[in-house]
């Protein structure tokens, strides 16, 4: 069993991510589960920038994006999307707002309310909010990462033990940190395929690990005139 990372790890982690170039060492999809679930069990909170590539087959067409991200255990997270795509995604871990800023030509945007348990995000994200658990929610295997691109990583493929219609299987793209048995495992991208072949790929810049985050960053109000839709 692998000791959980120190918090003196853990926050000279947050300053800079130094990649090795060369060939991570040969461990299990369990070892390799066991370790980012130890970085993560000691932070109360991740902030840092994400860029976004989502790739819908139906069309053969990726849309591209970035913003700032912050998720706060248990359960909330907020998405700030930068212009001009402007929307934001606010999760108090109960239910989930998506704010969509108005068309060309329209005056008004519009903002969508529903359980967290009828969107994609924070299912797939429940790790990182503490309200899911690798091994209890997924079964693991490691995929080659020479094939997916991640040299000096390991890709970690996780399939829901409950099925859902929101994703097929997410992949965890792991960086190691620290040394012996200080070693953890942090998520430096996320890719979710659902069953269609639809991907969305979320890489992250920057982290910032356990600042304190008021529970009010969690709290959406939107611009004057917003439409509300509720399911």
């Amino acid at each position: 069993m692998h000791k959980p990372a120190t918090l003196a790890v853990l926050s000279a982690f947050g300053a800079a991510l130094v990649v090795s170039a060369q060939e991570p060492a040969p461990m299990s999809a369990r070892e390799v589960g066991s370790l980012v679930q130890s970085f993560y069990d000691q932070t109360t909170s991740f902030q840092a920038e994400f860029r976004q590539s989502q790739y819908t087959k139906v069309y053969d067409r990726t849309t591209r994006a970035h913003g700032t991200v912050v998720f706060k255990k248990p359960g909330k997270m907020r998405w700030d999307y930068d212009e001009p795509n402007g929307q934001v995604f606010v999760s108090d871990g109960e239910r989930l707002l998506i704010y969509q800023p108005p068309d060309e030509g329209e005056r008004h945007g519009q903002m969508i309310e529903r359980p967290v348990s009828d969107d994609q995000l924070p299912l797939a994200f429940s790790f990182l909010t503490g309200t899911g658990r690798l091994e209890r929610d997924f079964r693991m295997r490691l995929l080659d990462p020479r094939r997916q691109g991640f040299q000096g990583g390991y890709v970690l493929e996780l399939r829901p033990r409950r099925p859902t219609t929101h994703y097929d299987r997410v992949l965890f793209f792991v960086r190691l940190v620290g040394e012996g048995n200080q070693r953890a495992g942090y998520i430096q991208r996320v890719l979710i395929i659902d069953s269609a072949g639809n991907r969305n790929r979320f890489d992250f810049r920057n982290p910032r690990f356990n600042a304190n985050v008021d529970d009010a960053r969690f709290r959406y109000t939107p611009p004057p005139g917003t439409r509300r839709v509720r399911p």
